[in-house]
C-alpha cells in the first residue's frame, strides 16, 4: 500500500502543485516525501492526495476543521519563502500535515493548535515520523505562543477575518506572516513583512480556504 501511497504523492504534485507555480525545489521535494494519508483517519486514507479539503474534526461548536487542500497550501508555503535557518510558528496545525512540511524547510518549528485532540494527535504522528525539530503546544490561535518569539515566519493554517496583532508582534525583524484574509471566494492570500520594526502587508493571489476558528472580527454595537 505504500507503494500506492507513493504514486499518489508524485501524482498530486506533478498534477496539483507543479501546475500552480510551484517552483520551489524544497518545498516540492518535501511534499514528494511527507505521506499525507498519515495526518488523516483511518478511512480517509484514500482521499488523502485528492485536491479538496479533508475533514479532520469536528470541532467545538461546530467549528469544523479541515486539512487543506494540497495547492492552495503549496502556494501559501512558497509564499513565505522559508529558508533552513528559519524559525517557524505554524498557526492552526490540526493533524499536523503542514507542521511536517515545514519541518523539512525550518530550522525549527512550533506547531500551535487550539483543539487538545488534534494537537495529541499533531505530536504522535510527527513523533512517528521523525519530525525532531518541531514542538507542538496547545493554546489559542490569535494569541500565538510569545515563550519562543520572536519567529522569522509565522504561517496561519485556515483563513481569517483579520491578523490579530498579537500574532504580528511576534514577527523578527524581516520576518513574514502568511494568511489568507476573508471567507470563501473573497479571501486573499497576504504577506506581511517586518522592517524597521513596522509591520507592512500585500496582496499576493485569491484564495478560498477553509476558516479558523477564533479569528472572527469583534462587531462594534451600532444604535
Amino acid at each position: 500500500m505504500s507503494a500506492d501511497f507513493s504514486e499518489r504523492r508524485v501524482k498530486m504534485v506533478d498534477g496539483q502543485i507543479r501546475t500552480t507555480d510551484v517552483t520551489s525545489a524544497p518545498l516540492i521535494e518535501a511534499m514528494l516525501t511527507v505521506p499525507r494519508e498519515a495526518f488523516v483517519g483511518a478511512g480517509q486514507k484514500d482521499l488523502a492526495y485528492i485536491d479538496e479539503d479533508i475533514r479532520i474534526s469536528d470541532g467545538a461548536n461546530g467549528a469544523a476543521r479541515y486539512l487543506m487542500e494540497p495547492s492552495p497550501l503549496a502556494k501559501l508555503l512558497q509564499l513565505a519563502e522559508i529558508d533552513a535557518s528559519d524559525s517557524v510558528l505554524d498557526v492552526g496545525c490540526g493533524s499536523g500535515y503542514c507542521t511536517a512540511l515545514l519541518s523539512r524547510l525550518a530550522r525549527s518549528v512550533v506547531a500551535l493548535e487550539s483543539d487538545s485532540a488534534l494537537a495529541e494527535t499533531a505530536k504522535s504522528t510527527l513523533s512517528s515520523l521523525g519530525c525532531q525539530n518541531v514542538t507542538v503546544i496547545t493554546g489559542p490561535l490569535p494569541q500565538g505562543h510569545a515563550a519562543k518569539a520572536p519567529y522569522n515566519v509565522i504561517f496561519i493554517g485556515g483563513s481569517v477575518e483579520e491578523v490579530p496583532p498579537a500574532l504580528l508582534d511576534q514577527l523578527a525583524e524581516e520576518g513574514r506572516l502568511v494568511a489568507v484574509e476573508g471567507r470563501g471566494n473573497s479571501g486573499v492570500a497576504r504577506l506581511f513583512f517586518k522592517a524597521g520594526g513596522v509591520v507592512t502587508g500585500r496582496r499576493a493571489f485569491n484564495a478560498a480556504i477553509k476558516p479558523l476558528p477564533g479569528f472572527e472580527r469583534a462587531h462594534a454595537f451600532e444604535f
